[in-house]
């Protein structure tokens, strides 16, 4: 059957649109009917008005539904579309519209938030993207919002669509490929565009298909699946979406205007989660007492390659990246002297000591990942972990500074590590993603110059080493000309190569860093470079809540997705990345005067929070306080498991450090501009 979909497919995209008739505003409908044990066949459908802005379907051939159409133009922009289908008989259906836009397919830029960013060609042939095809349909709960965007350079204008209607239930299907019988009531649609005759297409329709290929988990595409739903007689369903053609002079105006509609449309709001900050941390500790390690060389918290179902220590230590040890030992020593933990500070001082006397290359670089019980590996350093290292050193040392004790050991170790960073850094003021001890390079890429940009101004502000500033700003001027100014957020996280969040949220972070220690027209320079990103760090977040079938964990009980992220275009789950990126909005709320931001950081702050695992609520993980991880909220797999569930393995020693941080409001202002 399959076969026969994707040859409808084609047939849309070398024939075109114009042989089915044009409904409101350019566009086409078909409608798909199965018979189980049959393959579907396709309708092309049609509508008469019927005055009062409402039109009756009519299909080249009889069918048992009947479909009412209201469009309703609130402005010149803005079309809303209502479908009502109504089962005369019981039907299994698939109903689609396609509506033109008139711009060239070719030179159009596509979004669909949290997923699809210009032509996703940073992305392997293996992940979604114009490598593999350039039409796409997808499932609407791989989005962070249901929406689809075209923007056209030559024109200045962009045109969306938007499912109005997506939140209530999912069911499951017993294949994950070809013609399948929803098992239950779905309300998830799909949502794509189309290459139509050189032209590009919006496309939408309900319950969902993914077309020419899914994406079911990491670089591994699958064979397309179109969804149907049952009707009984007698039965209706009323579906919603809404067109809408937006002015924008680029991509990243496009990204913005999306993002304020999207929050404007579904207005998300707070989670009712009933964790106050202070029980956060405290069940959040768990984790540096129980992941402990102290019998190596490094001691650290074990926190990478762990399984859900024990929690059992492994032999990885890793500075940065997933497993974030300083970053966690500072966190652990801060909490652990406020609330009279004795074992906390000595276990986070043994961390830093271990690190101190074991932890550093010849070079002077961080031995950033350890795997003790593993064979030997060349030590290839990336920017980020080295990055991630200093960072939470140089917070380690000032919160030692302002309680009067001094480590000049440490300071002369993040002295050199800094001379390194001026040695590695290019002319044009990117950094290698990945180096050697002898700074040969091993990837070139600028994509994790951000992460760079954060411990070289805090270096220049802790010991008042002006070339560290110089640094950091030529690094924002690379992120600004290539990734910023060309709206190319890629290549931040370590395990993969495509369009990414983090990208999005270091670029913001970076550009806030620099605002604080500047003033006048610099200080509003770096502010308009951290809204610019932090739109697209936004993006990747959702704005409403994805369904689930019963029986899948995640829906039983009760997650909102709402203010979690998706994480990349190859990685397709959310996950609870946010570090300082509500300190960043909430400054750029004020800065900015836009409430937006503010709003949203408090979204993201009390959706996090749900799936805290404390004795009777542990949320699929074995011990308490050990984040999870891998939140697989659509049909795709880390490896194992699928939607509703978490895979296998995990890493919470970065979702401990990411909540921390996020339950920890203004540690950079403190430190960058010396505020108490």
């Amino acid at each position: 059957m399959i076969r026969r979909l994707y040859v409808w497919l084609l047939c849309i995209c070398t024939s075109g649109i114009a042989a089915a008739t044009p409904i409101a505003d350019n566009g086409s409908a078909h409608l798909s009917l199965k018979t189980p044990g049959n393959s579907a066949r396709q309708y092309a459908v049609t509508f008469r008005a019927a005055g009062n802005g409402k039109y009756i379907s009519y299909a080249d051939k009889q069918i048992p539904v009947e479909i009412t159409r209201s469009v309703e133009t609130s402005d010149e922009q803005t079309t809303r579309i209502t479908i009502d289908i109504k089962a005369v008989e019981d039907v299994y259906f698939n109903y689609g519209e396609q509506v033109e836009t008139g711009f060239d397919h070719r030179t159009s830029h596509f979004l669909l938030p949290g997923f699809w960013y210009h032509q996703n060609l940073r992305s392997p042939k293996e992940a979604p993207s114009f490598h593999t095809s350039d039409s796409w349909l997808v499932r609407e709960d791989r989005l962070s919002t249901p929406l689809t965007a075209i923007f056209n350079a030559e024109s200045g204008q962009s045109v969306s669509v938007i499912r109005l209607n997506p939140q209530g239930e999912d069911a499951l299907t017993t294949h994950k490929e070809g013609e399948v019988i929803l098992s239950g009531k779905s309300s998830v649609g799909y949502t794509g565009f189309l290459n139509v005759h050189g032209k590009a297409v919006l496309a939408y329709g309900y319950p969902y298909c993914e077309m020419p290929q899914s994406y079911i988990r990491k670089l591994t595409l699958a064979p397309a699946i179109e969804a149907f739903q049952k009707l009984e007689r007698g039965e209706s369903v009323r579906l919603v979406w809404e067109i809408k053609r937006t002015a924008a002079r680029d991509f990243s105006q496009c990204v913005q205007r999306t993002w304020e509609y999207s929050f404007d449309t579904f207005r998300p709001q707070p989670v009712d989660t009933p964790y106050s900050t202070s029980y956060m941390k405290e069940v959040l500790s768990h984790f540096f007492e129980e992941s402990y390690v102290a019998t190596q060389p490094l001691h650290y918290y074990s926190g990478v390659e762990l399984e859900t179902a024990t929690c059992a220590t492994t032999g990885v230590a890793e500075v940065g990246f997933v497993g974030r040890t300083l970053l966690n030992a500072f966190n652990a020593l801060e909490y652990g002297e406020a609330e009279g933990k004795v074992r906390l500070v000595a276990d986070a001082r043994s961390i830093f000591d271990s690190y101190l006397q074991n932890g550093f290359t010849e070079a002077g670089f961080f031995q950033a990942k350890k795997e003790y019980g593993h064979p030997a590996k060349e030590q290839v350093h990336s920017i980020r972990r080295q990055s991630e290292g200093a960072y939470a050193v140089l917070y380690y040392l000032d919160y030692e500074k302002r309680h009067g004790r001094k480590h000049p050991q440490w300071e002369e170790r993040i002295r050199q590590l800094a001379e390194r960073f001026l040695q590695l850094q290019h002319t044009d003021g990117s950094f290698p993603r990945k180096f050697r001890d002898d700074l040969s390079q091993v990837d070139e890429s600028g994509g994790s110059t951000p992460s760079a940009t954060l411990p070289l101004v805090m270096a220049y502000k802790y010991f008042k080493e002006k070339r560290y500033l110089a640094a950091a700003k030529r690094s924002i001027d690379y992120v600004e000309r290539e990734i910023i100014a060309k709206a190319d957020y890629f290549s931040s996280t370590l395990d993969a190569n495509c369009e990414d969040k983090e990208a999005a949220l270091a670029a913001a972070t970076a550009g806030y860093y620099l605002a604080l220690v500047s003033k006048g027209e610099e200080r509003s320079h770096y502010a308009a470079l951290t809204r610019k990103a932090a739109y697209f760090g936004l993006s990747w977040y959702y704005t409403w809540d994805v369904p689930f079938a019963p029986g899948q964990m995640l829906g039983d009980i009760g997650l909102h997705s709402r203010g979690w992220g998706n994480v990349s275009v190859e990685n397709n789950h959310i996950d609870v990345f946010v570090f300082e990126f509500a300190d960043v909005l909430q400054w750029l709320s004020t800065t900015c005067a836009e409430p937006r931001f503010q709003a949203f950081a408090e979204v993201i702050s009390t959706s996090m929070r749900q799936l805290l695992p404390y004795e009777g609520h542990l949320c699929g993980i074995a011990k308490t306080g050990f984040y999870p991880e891998v939140v697989q909220h659509t049909t795709w797999d880390y490896g194992r498991n699928g939607k509703g569930y978490y895979n296998n393995i995990f890493a919470p020693g970065w979702t401990v450090a990411s909540l921390w941080q996020l339950l920890t409001p203004g540690r950079a202002e403190r430190f960058l501009t010396n505020k108490k």
